[in-house]
């Protein structure tokens, strides 16, 4: 470190708690961090080394001196989702540290010599994979799941239980007989690569800005308020560390190996090894054998293994002396940045591409980096010429970082960045508050136009037996412009595209016909209405029964909703202001496609009169709980009112419902209560 007088000291140390503490709120609140672990990790180091050089300037408030906190705060929608729920909060049994890291062998060696100092004996190292994702504790009582926790602030946590039991690798019940009777295991819940490329390609489809990598998608999923979105996320988990009164193992190794024979997921990479030399192997053997892994790792933990040591050598305020992580450094790459391109997508969203000399990274070759909006490439103040950094964010998507402004070339060129559409030429606009712009030409935009019936025919849609080739030539024939327009195709039509035959041509028809029996729910999400993805789509179906009780809604009502923020409503208030939308529904229900929910067979009405709200996790999907009340006579709402007359409750049921239920002295029931009120009919 260089001269530094005091005032620049306490200067310096003021400025990097004030940018740290901003940087962990993006990074565990807002699951939106604006730089790198390893950009965070340097400041942190620098901020540690100035308080150790400074002492007279230490601060139990210090970022150094506590754990970055993921408590749910005010609703915001930097995270993504369209409103973040705020969860009861429950204390930690036994605090919930963080980990010291390092980037540096030399470092780690250190730690070693320091524990061979503190324990003058020789000890073996538990090597894990630290998986990137956001730290779980689960507490087990008779073997059974009590509740789930999340770090928060290490000394208290949001209780995510509800959403922990969609997580299918967590059972609610373990196996076997030798558990203890109450103890505490702690883990990550992450995603898995191929689950995040789902959500990020599902948020780009609607125009939600996609997670920067899985760590961030894993700790915005696991907040969502609707645990069925929770479980349709594809989350999964690994356990790591146990604690509890007495419990009967002498090493952490023991322990691990226990949790697996009771079911729990633990990760089958660990290994014990008896000497420092053998972590750096293990540590190199990873740093290369990461890149074939299905999920995201940023390092490896290394623990002392015998827990008599672990209790002896102790915890600082912030970590355990016991254990540390050694983190990879990110992988990145430096190239020119030959041009870029302006793409169009289905709502209209302009996007910029970043054309680049190929360069290796992570395994494969890279040759194009999204660079998301203006607002990013003026953040990088990139020029066409330049030479950039290309990292992956959670080793999957191509992004540029940062600009080499040392090699940057005389004649590099600052982009214009378009004011009319590449496509059609329609001037973009850009919705206050949102950072992209737009195409406004829905309806006369070719890019749009195909990108739309791409989306109407997809499987999750109306499922019809076609493809992006087949949409292009329909368009270029001049064949379709409105979705109703598929509905109207004909055979003979059909055989003059290239290569199509009769089997070809009746096939789609046939496709097409079926199609008309696609539920209300997927024809409103195959409608194509931004900010609307699937599970929201869903949702307003189940909740107003029909497209026309959608359309008639104002925005007051929708924005009361949990589940949709202002963005979403005014989307949808804007869709159905547009005649021409108006005129396809229409079409559409005139071709027999459904707008409206089916209806709940009845079979009594015994329940008639009785309201009713369901939460918590159940013996079948909530839906299903929802459908048995409605087919004898009963409603249900998403919220507990004077009005409500039974709360249902499962699993875990959402704590500020049982709270509201008991102030209003509303009956709360279990399902078997529930099915009890119904049997006689059953």
């Amino acid at each position: 470190m260089s001269k530094i007088t005091k005032t620049e000291a306490k200067a310096r140390i003021e400025q990097l708690r004030k940018e740290i503490d901003g940087h962990n709120y993006n990074y565990y609140v807002l699951n939106a961090p604006v730089i790198s672990d390893f950009e965070f990790d340097i400041m942190l180091q620098e901020l540690a080394a100035l308080e150790k050089k400074f002492p007279e300037f230490a601060s139990p408030d210090s970022p150094t001196q506590k754990v970055g906190s993921d408590i749910a705060q005010a609703p915001d929608q930097a995270s993504g989702e369209s409103k973040p729920f705020e969860f009861a909060t429950r204390a930690h049994k036994y605090p919930m540290l963080s980990l010291g890291n390092t980037y540096s062998r030399e470092e780690l060696s250190e730690f070693s010599d320091r524990i061979a100092k503190s324990i003058m004996e020789p000890c073996s190292y538990s090597c894990e994979l630290k998986f990137d994702g956001t730290a779980i504790c689960l507490t087990y009582k008779h073997g059974r799941l009590a509740y789930a926790v999340t770090r928060g602030d290490g000394v208290k946590g949001d209780d995510v239980t509800a959403n922990v039991l969609t997580i299918a690798s967590i059972p609610q019940t373990l196996k076997g007989d030798s558990w203890p009777e109450e103890f505490e295991i702690r883990g990550e819940i992450y995603m898995p690569f191929e689950a995040f490329n789902r959500l990020n390609a599902e948020r780009d489809e609607i125009d939600e800005r996609p997670f920067a990598n899985p760590r961030n998608a894993a700790s915005g999923s696991l907040k969502l308020q609707d645990s069925s979105e929770v479980a349709s996320r594809g989350l999964a988990c690994v356990l790591y560390h146990m604690l509890g009164e007495n419990l009967p193992f002498s090493t952490h190794s023991e322990a691990i190996a226990a949790a697996k024979s009771w079911g729990l997921p633990v990760s089958e990479h660990s290994r014990v090894v008896d000497s420092i030399e053998e972590v750096n192997r293990y540590i190199d053997y990873w740093d290369e054998a990461r890149r074939n892994l299905p999920f995201a790792i940023d390092g490896i933990v290394i623990k002392v293994n015998r827990l008599d040591l672990q209790r002896k050598l102790g915890y600082t305020a912030k970590s355990p002396r016991w254990a540390t992580a050694y983190k990879f450094k990110p992988d990145r790459a430096l190239t020119r940045l030959l041009s870029i391109d302006y793409q169009v997508g289905r709502t209209g969203a302009i996007t910029p591409v970043a054309n680049l000399d190929p360069v290796p990274l992570s395994g494969t070759i890279v040759k194009r980096a999204s660079l998301h909006n203006k607002d990013q490439m003026d953040l990088l103040d990139i020029r066409v010429g330049d030479y950039v950094y290309v990292e992956k964010g959670g080793e999957i998507i191509p992004k540029i970082t940062e600009v080499e402004l040392s090699k940057r070339p005389a004649d590099a060129v600052v982009p214009d960045f378009p004011k009319y559409c590449p496509d059609c030429g329609a001037e973009l606009v850009r919705d206050e508050g949102q950072a992209k712009h737009y195409c406004p030409n829905s309806n006369a935009c070719p890019v749009q136009i195909k990108s739309g019936f791409v989306h109407f025919i997809s499987r999750k849609a109306m499922d019809i037996l076609a493809g992006d080739a087949t949409i292009d030539q329909l368009y270029q024939k001049s064949y379709i412009r409105h979705l109703s327009d598929l509905y109207s195709l004909t055979k003979e039509q059909l055989l003059t595209l290239d290569g199509w035959k009769d089997k070809s041509a009746e096939n789609l028809l046939s496709s097409l016909e079926k199609s008309k029996s696609v539920p209300f729910n997927r024809v409103f999400y195959a409608l194509g209405i931004r900010h609307v993805g699937e599970a929201n789509a869903k949702m307003l179906a189940a909740r107003f029964g029909s497209i026309d009780a959608i359309k008639a809604a104002d925005r007051d009502t929708l924005v009361q909703i949990d589940e949709v923020g202002d963005i979403m409503a005014d989307s949808i208030i804007k869709w159905f202001a547009d005649p021409v939308n108006l005129e396809q529904v229409e079409k559409l229900r005139a071709a027999g496609l459904k707008f409206e929910q089916e209806t709940t067979k009845k079979v009594s009405d015994t329940l008639s009169g009785s309201i009713f709200v369901v939460s918590g996790v159940f013996s079948v999907p909530r839906d299903e709980i929802k459908g048995l009340i409605e087919s004898h006579g009963g409603k249900t709402t998403s919220s507990v009112s004077g009005h409500t007359t039974y709360l249902v409750a499962g699993e875990a049921p959402g704590a500020e419902k049982i709270k509201k239920a008991e102030k209003l002295g509303t009956q709360i029931i279990t399902e078997e209560q529930l099915r009890a009120l119904v049997e006689p009919q059953a």
